[in-house]
């Protein structure tokens, strides 16, 4: 099932590319982890939805702001993992793991 999203994909002009690029390396302060993290949950998350371009072009902002590739592919499926999850029916036990039936009169 893909979710609707209001935002509007395009292509960044080179001006609002760098600008980008600059404001996600004051952001991450010099840290390639943070940016890798975020590119690979970005790309790992949106596989397949309707805001994958988007997140697509978010995740290359990240590589080009200096993000660690090496660590990027295990946050891809880490971003996979938590996409999966998302979609699992909640657990049923209850918060009691469904003795509270039991432990009522």
């Amino acid at each position: 099932m893909r979710r609707a999203t209001g935002a509007q994909w395009r292509e960044l002009t080179g001006d609002e590319e760098a600008a980008a690029v600059a404001a996600l390396r004051e952001l991450a302060g010099g840290r390639a982890d943070l940016l890798a993290e975020a590119a690979g949950v970005l790309e790992g998350t949106s596989e397949g939805e309707l805001d994958e371009p988007l997140a697509m072009q978010a995740a290359m902002l990240c590589r080009k702001a200096g993000a660690d590739r090496e660590m990027i592919p295990g946050w891809i499926e880490e971003g996979r993992r938590r996409r999966t999850s998302t979609r699992q029916p909640p657990f049923s036990g209850g918060v009691h793991g469904g003795r509270l039936s039991q432990l009522a009169p």
